[in-house]
């Protein structure tokens, strides 16, 4: 029975019809048990669905039990298909690009503008961000080393802790949809194995200090090689090495060693300058002790071309007079041996006893070098004659 159905008086009675009060209604006392005016809420909300049931029965046949009406069903069912038929436009942004796929196969690839596919479940669209540059750590990021991808180990058999970055986009987004199931760990596990690869053939030395752009280089190679091979539809942009240290445990055996190869590279500095200075002192040496030979060699060459040219032309004068030439020959010879030695002249014309020369004449003495435009022979000093008897 309704809540307010005053008809049926219930197990306590009948309320009451206003009781012993004979003032006018109006002036009366509200309240419950006292027979005011009830509140208009809940006849005016009973009211309100008793409109809508007689409406929806209208519509759907009404009170006689005459079915639902066509008109009515086919009106609520080309509203529900006019808005399934809707929900198929969507809009690609420009930065994005939207693939179509068909019963969950790949159908075609939108171009950003607003697009339309067939409403779900027949045809599903899902956009790829194409020109956003996407970012991935390996290592760890600074104050979180993760020592797992960080520790690598080089091609001189050393360990190097290295963080580095791959900075990455998509290319072709069905590829990227379709070929790989987590895009982001596959690049980050692919760029690790690359660089370990390339790390196990450099040695340590030029890691740290040269190396670096050669093994970001082919590093960023070997990952694009093999993401092509795997029609992954990843274009690497670059690949950034953040940090390479040696590890903690041993950083400062590592700079003993690094002061002894410095050290050791000073010690052969100053011998290779040691060799430079004495190599090239030898070298002048030699070019001096060369030019010395050359210049002896002219010098004699040319005392004999002379000698020859003066023998020629003393041959010449002889065999014009010979016997003149033969005494001056002899006078010019006599001439250079008896200017350097002691001469004594004796004349023996008239003379019956021996001559007795003192000892000391014969001693050698030292010749007095002649006055300038003076004739040697005549620069020797008159020598003693011996006394006569």
């Amino acid at each position: 029975m309704p809540w307010n159905d005053n008809a049926n008086p219930g197990p306590w009675g009948s309320p009451p019809q206003g009781g012993d009060d004979d003032r006018p209604p109006a002036k009366r006392p509200a309240g419950p048990n006292r027979g005011g005016p009830r509140r208009p809420e809940g006849p005016e909300l009973n009211a309100a669905f008793e409109r809508l049931a007689r409406r929806l029965r209208g519509i759907f046949g009404g009170d006689g039990g005459r079915g639902v009406r066509p008109g009515a069903v086919a009106a609520v069912v080309g509203a529900g298909f006019g808005l399934w038929a809707l929900s198929g436009f969507y809009v690609v942004q420009p930065n994005e690009e939207a693939v179509v796929t068909t019963f969950g196969a790949y159908s075609r690839s939108e171009a950003p503008g607003l697009r339309y596919h067939l409403p779900v479940p027949l045809e599903r669209a899902e956009k790829v961000a194409v020109t956003s540059l996407n970012r991935v750590d390996v290592g760890g990021s600074a104050g979180a080393d993760i020592p797992e991808e960080s520790l690598m180990l080089t091609g001189d058999e050393n360990i190097i802790d290295l963080d580095f970055s791959v900075t990455w986009r998509v290319s072709d987004p069905s590829g990227y949809l379709f070929n790989l199931r987590d895009p982001e760990a596959s690049v980050k596990a692919m760029a690790e194995s690359a660089m370990r690869e390339v790390i196990g053939k450099t040695p340590l030395q030029a890691i740290l200090t040269t190396g670096r752009g050669r093994v970001q280089i082919e590093t960023a190679e070997l990952m694009q090689r093999t993401l092509d091979s795997w029609h992954a539809g990843v274009v690497i942009v670059e690949v950034q090495i953040r940090t390479a240290n040696p590890p903690q445990e041993v950083v400062a055996a590592f700079r003993d060693v690094q002061s002894a190869q410095q050290d050791a590279v000073s010690a052969v500095n100053e011998a290779n300058t040691y060799r430079n200075r004495v190599i090239n002192e030898a070298k002048g040496d030699a070019a001096r002790t060369t030019q010395s030979a050359l210049a002896y060699r002219e010098q004699s060459v040319r005392e004999a071309l002379g000698g020859a040219s003066r023998f020629n032309q003393i041959l010449t004068e002889y065999q014009r007079a010979p016997g003149v030439t033969r005494d001056r020959l002899y006078i010019e010879t006599m001439q250079r041996v008896l200017a350097r030695s002691n001469k004594v002249v004796v004349d023996s014309k008239g003379a019956s006893a021996p001559i007795i020369l003192p000892p000391d004449v014969f001693r050698p003495r030292t010749a007095t070098p002649p006055a300038a435009g003076l004739n040697p022979a005549a620069a020797v000093p008159e020598q003693p004659q011996a006394p006569q008897p």
